[in-house]
């Protein structure tokens, strides 16, 4: 048996890799062993680590399950334990007439419930961490006996936590859904103390600084000569203007070079969520886009995912993607310079060249205001080609 340096939480034994994890001290008592070890019946690294990480992720979700229950852990904990139990308060059973109420607790737990099917982790975390603030602060109260004085001591304790206006934003607006939801399914109408609440939107907001065209012309110079998955990566966000995680979470088979319009076909996945449902759409493949395209085609063989690096366990790891490629880009751009910013860059580079407001929206996935815009399929791909060649 050798220790394994490869495949994370493994050893392997007789060439087949087993998991090993010790039993952390606090839930030792639910133990009879203090390791818990198995077979991943694998001989590949590759896979062994895949397997492994799922299996540890898996075991983080049961221990911290655990210890909600052995403890008397701060409000927002009550969450997971209101969702996990799959508690239906009572009075869902009882005639809305009664006007009973739920407890913002067990409000999470029925937005969690019901419209957290299919959702990612992260939609259950904002809810479950959102709504644990206001209980930590103001109590876990009857969803109809918060006041606006709550909302506004709410508001005073995210300044206090540092929060910039933007993540106040987000999670004052998943605080009013996730009560919002519960009233409706309870039959009951309240007032929000949660909507309407002032705070600066722009306190502690960074404004996103475009890469200006010389810029992305040498770090796609770059990408050539140094031709690996994380250049060509750098390379297919620098033309389309494709967030990263959209980039990052594409199978090969989303490239389509052998159309009469090479494109990329962005669309949902089970590892990699969009963020509006206009982000689905087709971005023609044009300039350094279309070399590191060519370039996952011809070199990526293995593995249905065009970068499987970041595609190893049940989510893209785009995290992952943007602090490596961050970092590898800090000597060529200004301290604001990101990934991210060949998407502003993007939208500068198409107005340049007049492109159409709409057009534009198109090919980044941006919502374009007024109700005439959801009628029909959008502009067919050879003009979007048209400006996307322009621009590159």
């Amino acid at each position: 048996m050798a220790e394994n340096k490869t495949a994370p939480h493994s050893f392997v034994k007789d060439g087949v890799y087993y998991f090993v994890r010790r039993v952390p001290k606090d839930l030792l008592h639910h133990y009879t062993s203090p390791k818990i070890s198995f077979s991943l019946r694998t001989r590949s690294a590759s896979v062994a680590t895949s397997r492994a990480l799922r299996a540890a992720q898996r075991l983080d979700e049961h221990w911290y399950f655990l210890r909600i229950n052995d403890c008397d852990l701060p409000g927002k904990h009550m969450l997971r334990l209101a969702q996990n139990t799959n508690a239906v308060p009572a009075m869902m059973a009882m005639p809305a007439a009664t006007a009973e109420t739920v407890k913002l607790s067990e409000a999470v737990g029925i937005y969690l419930r019901l419209k957290g099917q299919g959702r990612p982790v992260t939609f259950h975390r904002a809810a479950e961490r959102s709504c644990g603030y206001v209980i930590d602060v103001c109590g876990d109260k009857d969803i109809t006996a918060y006041t606006k004085a709550d909302a506004n001591a709410f508001r005073d304790d995210l300044i206090k936590r540092g929060l910039a206006g933007s993540s106040m934003t987000r999670v004052f607006g998943t605080v009013r859904s996730v009560i919002n939801f519960a009233a409706a399914e309870i039959g009951i109408d309240i007032t929000n103390p949660f909507g309407r609440v002032y705070y600066d939107r722009n306190a502690g907001v960074e404004d996103r600084e475009p890469l200006p065209l010389d810029v992305i012309r040498a770090l796609q110079s770059e990408c050539r000569k140094l031709d690996d998955d994380l250049r060509w990566l750098v390379a297919l966000v620098s033309d389309t203007g494709m967030r990263l995680a959209e980039a990052a979470g594409l199978l090969r088979e989303d490239l389509k070079l052998h159309d009469p319009i090479p494109h990329v076909v962005v669309r949902e996945h089970p590892w990699r969520r969009l963020k509006t449902a206009g982000s689905n759409r087709k971005v023609p493949l044009v300039g350094a886009a279309l070399w590191a395209a060519q370039r996952v085609h011809d070199s990526v063989k293995d593995s249905e995912f065009a970068f499987p690096r970041y595609n190893k366990g049940d989510q893209t790891n785009a995290n992952s993607a943007s602090a490596a490629l961050n970092k590898w880009m800090k000597p060529y751009v200004s301290e604001k310079g990101t990934m991210h910013s060949f998407r502003h860059s993007m939208r500068d580079r198409l107005r340049a060249v007049e492109c159409p407001a709409d057009i534009v929206d198109q090919i980044g996935g941006w919502q374009t205001e007024g109700v005439g815009h959801s009628y029909g399929k959008g502009y067919p791909l050879d003009v979007l080609a048209k400006w996307m060649g322009a621009a590159a």
